[in-house]
This record gives structure tokens, C-alpha cells and sequence, in this order.
């Protein structure tokens, strides 16, 4: 071992040594688990409840394994406890069941967090507790370094207590721990795959085709986000890591496939925060004549559903507040939430410099020189945002912050875009899709004008994309969600490194 050992992990390699040496090996090949608890415990009592009506059945015989998370020693028996992935179950070892021999050395070689299998009888104690009358037990690990957590562990006939594991940046750094000792959350994780599970299930109940697309792709786009680069090797390029799917799911629309969706990883080289983290979970849809009113009622739909199968209600409390997904959600357009919050009406500011004008004039924070696109945007995060606090669709958003959108009939100016908002911040995003190539390929440009060729959200002209539109593309809605800001919703979590299983982290300085 390479780091050096305390006091704690030296008396447990000795013991693993004296149990080697007494020819039982500590992390042997096979295991026999026929039941898991809470199976073991659910035929037990069925048994029971058997006897109770009169009939003649056998006691239950199980094998069960899981992790060892107490031991209390009581002379000629010992009452444990073991955790396997649905939960704990007591053990009652006796003398006159296993011999002394084997009693002593569960209590003296053992210790918490070893996993281990044992065998024997279902009963239930005394006291009422359903429980394994062990008739045989079999180390299947040791645990060289002690779990940091809640449990004392008694070693040389002195009680040792572990510090916890309270530190989130330990908790983080050391998930697998974090989750041995903590049920909470193993429960996050367990309803994060729920609410997965949900999703796909909504959509699949929808028509939508399940699909993947290029993670390592020529070009980036679909978002307004800096990339991670990478370098092929063999191919001599440069390859950037996928900021969004969505050029490569709405060229899928082009080839006649009408429904499809993507649940899975993109990457932006971007600042970390309570709700952004560089590598995150997408859902990404795309449906083929549909526009983003139809998307908007797919997405009330989908959501709650998501919170009857996930929870099976649908409100929620989120850092005090209660929350309700039932349907419909209230619409505000994106004008008029501007004008009631910060007093300015951006369709009188039509320009960056007319913008950062009335900006000036109330005293507002911003960064000379910024696109007005970007001042809309700080505009609707410093003051709009923290507003919206029950689920709300924000819409109706200006042509120069969505250059894949359809503009409006009759308004160029402004594009038919939702945002989804609850808490204060966005949940998901959605347009009625640019489908015209002519359009597409305008928009493009002027973005290559507005933006400076070093800007980190300069949206780059995608030739491919073009060519695939230009075969035509049906007119359709398209969607995007944060599935990490949907799990800490549904879960309460204010930190999106909470739904997360291994953020990432700054290395440390040893």
C-alpha cells in the first residue's frame, strides 16, 4: 500500500494476515446469497402470516450478504447488523448454533464495513425484530481502512469513534464512501435513475425514437457555450467534445425520422456553480410539425408525469418553497417580465448601444461593449430570473439571442422560443425550429459580425448542417433540459455537485 497506514488499518491488515494464515481467505471467488433482505425478510413474514391461518409450512432457510454495520457481543452471542443494497437485517449469532470457536473469531477478526455472507433460519426475536438465526457465516471482504462514519468500532478493547463525513468537498472527493454511509444519498441516485427511467418512458409512450449522436464532433454548436478541444491521432484534426445534440438530432428530421430523442452527456468549458457544472446531463427532443406551443404542452405533460411515477404527487419542496407541476404553467412573455422587473422595455432599445443606455441611466451593473443579446441576458438573470419561482414558461425571446429559432409571423425581430422556469432558475429551453436554409445560413453570419472571432459563444457556420436543410427539413419543435437541475429539484438539493455522482474537482495540493 502506498499510503501510509493508521493505527486502525494496521490492525485490520494484521487480522486479515492471521486469517490467511489460518487458511481462510479473505476475498474469496464465489458467494451463495439466495434472498436479499428485504426478499428474506417479506417470505418470512408470509410464512407468519401462514401459521397465523393454521397451515403447516417450513421455517425459511437464506443465505444473505451485505456489509457489516454493527456488532454488539454479549458473552455467548452476538447481535449484528448487515446492509445489502435494499437495506439492513439483524444477525443472531449463537455459540451452541456455530461452536464458540467461530463466535470468537466473528467478534475478534471482523469489522464493521467487512462484507460477509451468512446462512441460516428467519425467526424473529423477542423484541419483534425480524432476523437470521446464523448457522454458518463466510467473510467475503475485508475492509482495510474503517468507513468515515457514525459508527464507533471497538478495537483492542477500546472504543474508537470515526469523524464524519461531513465535509462536501470529502463527500464529493470520496463518493464511494459518501454513499456507504449515507442512505440519503443513495436515495438521490436512486430517484435520479427514476426519474431517467420517467422520461424515457413518457417519451417513448409519445412516439419519440431513442437515439445517439457524435459526442466527439468536427464542429461544435446548437448553444451558446465554449468547448472542450481534443486531438485525433490518426485523423490529424481537432475534434471538439458536443456542446449540445441538437444539429445532429434535427438533421435526423431531414432523413424521416419525425420523433427523436437523446438523453446523455455534453460539455461546456465553463464556469462551476450551484447549477452549472462543465459536464452535465442533457434530455434533447425533437418533433417533427409541431411548433413551440405543442412543445410547451409536451413538456407540462412529460414533467408531470416524471413527478406522478417519480413521487406520486405533484408538488414539491425545493429549499422551503413548495412547488406545483400541475398542469397548465403559467406564460409570461419575455418583454413584458423584462419591463415589470428592471423598467426597461428592450424593444425600445433596439441596438447594444441604445440598451447599455437605459442601463446606464438606472444604474445598472454591466460589461461595455457587450452584444445586446448578452445584455438581454443579464438583464433577464439579475432581475427576472429570481422571480420566477413556480414553474413558468418565459417566452417570445429577441432574434439575436436565439439564431436557430423561427421568427414570429409578422415580427422578424423576435423568434418563437420558450424557457421553462422554476426556483429562479431555467429548467429547460425550446424553439419552433429555423427550418428555411436561407434563413439559417443569415442568421450564421450575422452572428460571425456580432460576435468577436475569439468570443467564447461565437457560433460557428456549419456548413454540413446547411446542406442537410437545404435537402428540407420539416417544420418542428425542438427541446432541451438540464436532467442534473431536474433531479435537484425533485430531490431538494441546492448544489447541482449533490445529483451528480463524481463532479469534478480541483486537484488538490498534497
Amino acid at each position: 500500500m502506498t499510503e501510509e497506514l493508521s493505527s486502525l488499518e494496521r490492525n485490520r491488515l494484521e487480522k486479515l494476515e492471521r486469517l490467511r494464515q489460518k487458511g481462510i481467505e479473505p476475498y474469496p471467488t464465489r458467494t451463495t446469497r439466495t434472498h436479499t433482505s428485504r426478499s428474506a425478510r417479506c417470505a418470512f413474514e408470509a410464512i407468519e402470516t401462514a401459521l397465523a391461518a393454521g397451515k403447516q409450512v417450513p421455517p425459511i432457510k437464506v443465505s444473505l450478504a451485505g456489509r457489516l454495520r454493527s456488532m454488539r457481543p454479549m458473552g455467548k452471542i452476538t447481535f449484528a447488523h448487515i446492509e445489502d443494497g435494499e437495506g439492513r437485517i439483524q444477525l443472531f449469532l449463537r455459540a451452541n448454533d456455530i461452536r464458540q470457536e467461530q463466535l470468537d473469531m466473528f467478534n475478534r477478526e471482523l469489522d464493521l464495513g467487512d462484507f460477509i455472507q451468512a446462512s441460516g433460519e428467519m425467526f424473529r426475536t423477542r423484541a419483534g425484530e425480524v432476523s437470521l438465526k446464523v448457522e454458518a457465516y463466510k467473510l467475503l471482504a475485508k475492509a482495510l481502512t474503517p468507513l468515515p462514519a457514525g459508527k464507533d468500532e471497538l478495537v483492542d478493547g477500546k472504543v474508537i469513534s470515526h469523524e464524519d463525513l461531513a465535509d462536501p468537498e470529502t463527500r464529493y472527493r470520496q463518493r464511494y464512501a459518501d454513499l456507504a454511509v449515507h442512505p440519503e444519498v443513495r436515495q438521490i441516485f436512486r430517484t435520479r435513475t427514476a426519474i431517467v427511467s420517467a422520461l424515457r418512458s413518457f417519451l417513448d409512450g409519445e412516439g419519440f425514437m431513442e437515439v445517439e449522436t457524435p459526442i466527439l464532433q468536427p464542429l461544435y454548436g446548437g448553444a451558446a457555450a465554449k468547448p472542450f478541444i481534443t486531438h485525433h491521432n490518426q485523423l490529424h484534426q481537432d475534434l471538439y467534445l458536443r456542446i449540445s445534440f441538437e444539429l445532429y438530432l434535427k438533421r435526423l428530421l431531414v432523413g424521416g425520422l419525425e420523433r427523436v430523442y437523446e438523453i446523455g452527456r455534453d460539455f461546456r468549458n465553463e464556469g462551476v456553480s450551484f447549477k452549472h457544472n462543465p459536464e452535465f446531463t442533457q434530455l434533447e427532443f425533437y418533433c417533427a410539425y409541431a411548433d413551440y406551443l405543442k412543445v410547451m404542452e409536451l413538456t407540462e405533460q412529460m414533467l408531470a408525469f416524471v413527478c406522478d411515477r417519480v413521487l406520486g404527487r405533484r408538488t414539491v419542496t425545493y429549499n422551503g418553497e413548495e412547488l406545483s407541476f400541475e398542469i397548465p404553467w403559467p406564460r409570461l412573455e419575455l418583454r413584458q417580465g423584462l419591463t415589470n422587473t428592471s423598467g426597461i422595455d428592450i424593444a425600445d432599445c433596439p441596438t447594444a448601444q441604445s440598451l447599455e443606455g437605459a442601463m446606464k441611466e438606472r444604474g445598472m451593473q454591466f460589461k461595455e461593449g457587450e452584444t445586446r443579446g448578452k445584455l438581454i441576458d443579464q438583464l433577464l438573470e439579475d432581475y427576472l430570473e429570481p422571480t420566477l419561482i413556480q414553474p413558468t414558461f418565459l417566452y417570445d425571446y429577441p432574434r439575436d439571442i436565439s439564431p436557430l429559432a423561427k421568427s414570429k409571423p409578422g415580427d422578424p425581430l423576435t423568434v418563437e422560443r420558450f424557457e421553462g422556469y422554476v426556483a429562479g432558475f431555467e429548467l429547460c429551453n425550446a424553439f419552433t425550429e429555423l427550418n428555411d436554409p436561407l434563413d439559417q445560413e443569415q442568421r450564421f453570419l450575422e452572428m460571425s459580425r456580432e460576435y468577436a472571432a475569439d468570443d467564447e459563444e461565437r457560433h460557428p457556420m456549419d456548413e454540413d448542417y446547411l446542406r442537410a436543410m437545404r435537402y428540407g427539413m420539416p417544420p418542428n419543435g425542438g427541446f432541451g433540459m438540464g436532467v442534473d437541475r431536474l433531479v435537484m429539484l425533485l430531490t431538494d438539493n441546492q448544489n447541482i455537485r449533490e445529483v451528480i455522482l463524481f463532479p469534478p474537482l480541483r486537484e488538490r495540493d498534497e
